[in-house]
């Protein structure tokens, strides 16, 4: 895996266009910084979409997983909680 670029917000602001040229022709992403931490990054949209994609397929996973062997009286919000909390 290569490494992505990390510039701060300033910088990128200095080059918005760039970054966004190379996370739609490259497919690169960029992580963007603020005082040192990172706190966003800029993707093609692609990227992005095949993610909500995958998000939702593991969602309905889940669910689905957890339809098929029922814990009596657990509520859904706990289970999508419990799901969210796990990051898979």
């Amino acid at each position: 895996m290569t490494q992505m670029p990390i510039e701060s917000i300033r910088d990128v602001r200095a080059h918005l266009a760039e970054v966004v040229e190379r996370a739609d022709r490259d497919d690169t992403p960029t992580v963007i910084t603020r005082r040192g931490r990172q706190v966003a990054a800029v993707v093609s949209i692609e990227v992005l979409r095949r993610y909500q994609e995958w998000e939702e397929r593991e969602i309905n996973r889940i669910i689905d997983e957890r339809m098929a062997n029922p814990a009596a009286g657990t509520p859904i919000e706990d289970v999508m909680r419990e799901t969210l909390e796990r990051g898979e």
